[in-house]
């Protein structure tokens, strides 16, 4: 008997109504080869463009691609907290504020500016950047009890709280911050190179800061991106979705909620610290007026409008958000309805703020997952 299962297993296999049925399966193997393959030439290309791009673009884009980087790093962050864990933060922009003017206290010299005493550290800049992010996890572990312990709206109105204490200190601790006009940033010096507007010929082509940070900013998205996908895709990706979707089975199941919270709380927080570090460095001055609510709310409309738990919806959401203001800034002459700045009229500004809200809305009656969960044609639902 042993011995004839596993021929009675196999005969309904040679039979021809049962060897028709795999044939889609395997039809659709024989798709995804090619598939995989295009894509990965695309990312290739893409990886390729991205890099060429300091010697193509002028200054203007090349700025406007920065700040959609650094964006893309902060958005990364709030995306682990909220899309993946479900825990609603408005205070974001807090700890941007942090990790900036961290790296601008830690590197920058004791100085007089703009009648402030200004103090500062004068470690390596380096070194800096690296105590700036570490500052700001730090000042999401000191809040991150009350992260694990609150949820949903309760936590939002508490991160509120951040804003506020955070546009209080930035506006009157001039001696840290700089008061109402801010600080210098020192630029960033890293094994004998300083990224600052010294210019400096690469095939024929003027590097300037722009320039030169580029590949920084692209060097942290790609690890930042890399090391958030690992996390959702490994065992604390599946804890945190757990936590979002069924929290308490998720505790039953011996996962520690609290901890949980709190821990993806404090990994936000130095996300939004690398990015405070890297806008620093591209504004090259720091401003308290920046930090404040509408940061916050842009960097939920950015995860919003990408995708939810997804770090391609997070960079996808903060180019959006984030290069719509500066395209129309630069087409205003041309574009209907929008005007240059302070010539009366809608603004770009104004304007960008009225399409991605406009998006906002439409992402959440007509496509929930974002834009990176458009489905393709033929694609079960």
């Amino acid at each position: 008997m042993s011995e004839a299962m596993p021929d009675t297993a196999q005969e309904p296999s040679a039979g021809p109504d049962a060897g028709a049925k795999p044939a889609p399966a395997g039809s659709g193997r024989t798709l995804t080869g090619p598939l995989r393959s295009i894509r990965t030439y695309l990312w290739l290309a893409g990886s390729v463009l991205l890099l060429l791009f300091p010697f193509y673009l002028d200054r203007f884009w090349l700025q406007a691609g920065l700040f959609a980087m650094a964006a893309a790093i902060g958005a990364i962050g709030i995306n682990l907290l909220t899309g993946s864990t479900g825990q609603l933060s408005m205070g974001h922009a807090f700890f941007l504020a942090v990790g900036a003017y961290g790296y601008c206290i830690l590197a920058g010299e004791s100085s007089t500016e703009n009648g402030h005493e200004l103090s500062g550290l004068g470690l390596p800049t380096w070194l800096a950047a690296i105590l700036a992010v570490l500052l700001a996890g730090a000042a999401g572990g000191l809040f991150s009890p009350i992260a694990g312990r609150l949820r949903g709206a309760y936590l939002g109105i508490a991160t509120l709280a951040l804003i506020f204490i955070g546009q209080h200190v930035l506006f009157n601790a001039g001696s840290l911050t700089g008061g109402f006009n801010g600080r210098a940033v020192p630029p960033l010096s890293l094994f004998g190179f300083t990224f600052d507007d010294t210019e400096v010929v690469v095939a024929a082509v003027p590097f300037q800061a722009s320039e030169k940070l580029w590949y920084v900013a692209l060097a942290a998205l790609a690890f930042s991106a890399l090391f958030a996908r690992g996390v959702l895709r490994g065992r604390p990706g599946r804890a945190l979705n757990a936590i979002r979707d069924h929290r308490i089975a998720a505790g039953v199941m011996g996962v520690p909620v609290a901890r949980y919270r709190a821990g993806v709380f404090v990994l936000s927080s130095m996300y939004a610290g690398l990015a405070g570090v890297l806008l620093a460095l591209v504004f090259q001055r720091t401003v308290p007026e920046y930090f404040g609510m509408v940061l916050s709310l842009e960097y939920l409309a950015m995860i919003v409008i990408g995708g939810l738990g997804s770090v391609a919806g997070a960079v996808v959401g903060a180019a959006f958000v984030t290069l719509l203001p500066q395209v129309l800034t630069h087409y205003s002459d041309s574009l209907p309805l929008v005007s240059a700045p302070g010539t009366g009229g809608l603004t770009p500004g104004e304007a960008s703020r009225y399409l991605y809200g406009a998006a906002v809305v439409a992402v959440v009656l007509f496509l929930p997952g974002g834009l990176t969960r458009l489905k393709k044609p033929g694609e079960k639902k």
